[in-house]
């Protein structure tokens, strides 16, 4: 049988860039303010309807990221572009929402294990803690968007049945009245197509998959064949961090995000529309590369 003709609005992918938050939250080396800056500034410039800038946790947990304010006070946010920050707490809200903060991101996971060794609670405990994340973005009128990490496999309980993800989505759709952006963390990195087959088909009776969002980790290189196989079964929505930066700081041996840039190949080669600029999107990468010290590999051409 072949494959549907998809009209001009279904090619439409949108691309999260999540580098200056899930990338650089940890790195070991001390990227500056003005270095962050440089590089969101270049990221905005490629044309990404949102960019994950930083996070008002602890500076404690997250040293890397202390400077959140100072990195929002000194971006030039570019119209059409949503600047976006994790917001673990009420503490967090307080600082985010002072800095002008267009979007606001929580997170928690699939394991009772992750959610115990990364927020000291429980799963339900977790999403308790957002409830007045959740008023407040009423009140302020800014989008949220609720992150379950280890959708696939748990460093602590290995893997994890579908159903399970599924049951913390309904949680956080429910704590949220509906008013929430659901984004899948593929944390570890490991997962195959098949394995997102699955995940998907647990999760698309609760979210439908065009608004769900896909978070790839690229530990074993297969992030890329894992979002072509999502973009097949209808997702349209993915996460990506310039350079591959990235990992996850409890999760031991989790390697970088999906690459931007090689998702951007990847989109581009098979015909679906972003509105992303790849040339300055790599530029941006080299940038990335320059400040933590990593390489960049140019995409180049098939």
């Amino acid at each position: 049988m072949a494959e549907p003709i998809l009209k001009d609005e279904d090619r439409r992918v949108r691309i999260t860039e999540v580098g200056p938050r899930d990338g650089l939250q940890n790195e070991s080396a001390k990227v500056t303010v003005e270095d962050k800056i440089r590089l969101i500034d270049a990221l905005s410039q490629a044309g990404f309807p949102e960019i994950e800038t930083s996070s008002f946790v602890s500076p404690k947990w997250v040293p890397q990221l202390a400077d959140a304010g100072e990195v929002f006070a000194g971006i030039d946010r570019r119209p059409g572009t949503l600047y976006s920050a994790l917001v673990p707490n009420e503490r967090g809200l307080e600082r985010a929402l002072a800095s002008g903060v267009d979007k606001l991101a929580v997170f928690t996971a699939a394991s009772e294990s992750f959610c115990d060794r990364n927020l000291n609670t429980t799963i339900k405990g977790s999403i308790e803690r957002f409830r007045p994340v959740f008023e407040a973005a009423r009140r302020a009128s800014l989008p949220v968007r609720g992150y379950v990490s280890c959708v696939v496999r748990c460093p602590f309980e290995g893997a994890i049945d579908p159903a399970r993800v599924g049951e913390t989505v309904t949680r956080l759709l429910e704590a949220a009245d509906g008013r929430i952006e659901i984004a899948l963390g593929e944390t570890l990195g490991v997962a195959t197509p098949e394995d997102i087959q699955r995940l998907l088909a647990g999760v698309g009776g609760i979210v439908p998959m065009g608004e769900l969002d896909l978070h790839l980790h690229d530990t074993n290189g297969r992030a890329v064949d894992c979002a072509a196989r999502a973009l097949d079964l209808g997702v349209r929505r993915f996460d990506a961090s310039c350079a591959g930066l990235g990992g996850c700081p409890y999760a031991p041996g989790a390697a970088g995000n999906l690459a931007t840039e090689d998702l951007l190949r990847m989109l581009d080669r098979d015909g679906w529309s972003t509105g992303i600029d790849s040339d300055k999107v790599l530029v941006a990468a080299r940038i990335a590369a320059e400040i933590t010290g990593r390489s960049v590999v140019d995409p180049g051409t098939d």
